[in-house]
């Protein structure tokens, strides 16, 4: 690392909770937060939504004629951000922000797809509104930032590369402070079935529905989930410091198939090995994996693990089974539950994996994976201050 670059703060819209308190309420509590939704493809399907409480919220955004208009996916980063950003954050010079998605306006390009194909026109906001550009721009508007805003698809590792962008425009000495993350607001019938296409969803009844880390399984069993989750990046360590970003590291591999990754994740051992040399570390205390519950996708990640770590694997974990794949947003969320394992000293286990000679040891390091459709693989290692 060229210089330390710190997570001052985050903050995150899901079915985890509405405070930080909430959020590890609901992590120690160790249940799944899935609900049953209609699904125009199949039988009712597990998902995981929103409070009452954040609708509320999001319905009286949505009041504000500004808003009207706008997708959900930018209403749960705006939300976000508010949690995450003081007033007095935004009026420092050279702000940047980097909070993309996989899907985008969903919602919205759904309606006015719809729109067209049974009127023949649509609105006058449809280009601007589903545009993947008015992420960053509406948050930044509503913040009052005047720097950089940048949004970008990664697919599922969207969030962390934000989180790579951020620390390489702060290393570059272009801002002072970098907000980033993901949102992803794709509970859209289009959505799941292009999921259900892919033999991917879940068909469990049982609330345990997402099998992430079960590397016995024999079906598919990824639950799909709405959230916005970001985080305020600084240099060096200050006194809002949460977490340190210790080491990070990025790779691709060659595919065969655009929604897979090869059998053993040359991808991620390529992106976990760089996270450790740029940390300058032999090994990590716990990490939490992408592991969406398919069956190839989380076994080549542990195949990955297996390889990188030879004397000894870190503790596994992983949340996607308590609050399913939110795409986009999923590598923040996971950066968030790194940052409360640290911060409260405790490992959250994952009902479907038992770590071997574990132990209420200290947890001083926790690395993070995520990747996407195409193979783009991320690997952030973050450390106590």
């Amino acid at each position: 690392m060229q210089q330390i670059i710190s997570i001052t703060n985050i903050a995150s819209v899901s079915a985890l909770g509405n405070s930080p308190e909430e959020v590890w309420q609901n992590y120690t509590a160790g249940k799944p937060l899935f609900r049953k939704k209609n699904s125009l493809a199949e039988d009712d399907i597990w998902v995981s939504t929103l409070s009452e409480t954040v609708e509320k919220q999001l319905q009286h955004l949505q009041s504000n004629s500004a808003f009207k208009n706008v997708d959900r996916s930018v209403l749960l980063a705006i939300l976000a951000s508010r949690r995450a950003c003081s007033f007095e954050t935004f009026q420092q010079k050279e702000i940047g922000i980097n909070i993309g998605s996989s899907r985008g306006a969903t919602g919205l390009f759904e309606t006015y797809h719809k729109e067209f194909i049974q009127n023949k026109k649509v609105s006058a906001y449809s280009s601007p509104t589903t545009t993947l550009g008015n992420i960053s721009s509406w948050v930044g508007q509503d913040l009052g930032a005047e720097g950089i805003q940048i949004d970008q698809s990664v697919t599922c590792s969207t969030a962390m590369h934000a989180l790579l962008n951020g620390i390489a425009w702060l290393q570059a000495d272009m801002a002072n402070v970098f907000l980033v993350g993901g949102t992803e607001a794709a509970l859209t019938p289009f959505t799941v079935a292009q999921l259900q296409a892919l033999k991917l969803y879940s068909r469990k009844q049982d609330s345990f529905a997402c099998e992430s880390l079960n590397f016995q399984k024999k079906r598919n069993s990824m639950v799909l989930g709405e959230a916005a989750s970001v985080a305020v990046l600084e240099k060096e360590i200050t006194e809002n410091t949460l977490a340190v970003i210790k080491g990070y590291g990025f790779a691709s591999e060659k595919i065969e198939h655009g929604s897979s990754i090869s059998n053993n994740a040359e991808c991620f051992q390529k992106s976990m090995k760089k996270a450790l040399d740029n940390a300058d570390l032999k090994t990590v205390d716990a990490i939490i994996m992408h592991a969406p519950g398919s069956i190839k996708g989380d076994m080549a990640e542990k195949n990955a693990i297996d390889a990188v770590f030879t004397d000894k694997s870190p503790l596994l974990t992983s949340n996607k089974w308590m609050v399913g794949h939110t795409f986009a947003a999923s590598g923040m969320l996971s950066i968030e539950m790194g940052i409360y394992m640290l911060q409260h000293n405790k490992f959250i286990e994952n009902p479907f994996y038992k770590n071997k000679e574990f132990s209420e040891k200290e947890l001083k390091t926790v690395l993070i994976n995520a990747v996407g459709f195409g193979g783009n693989a991320v690997s952030i290692i973050i450390s106590k201050p």
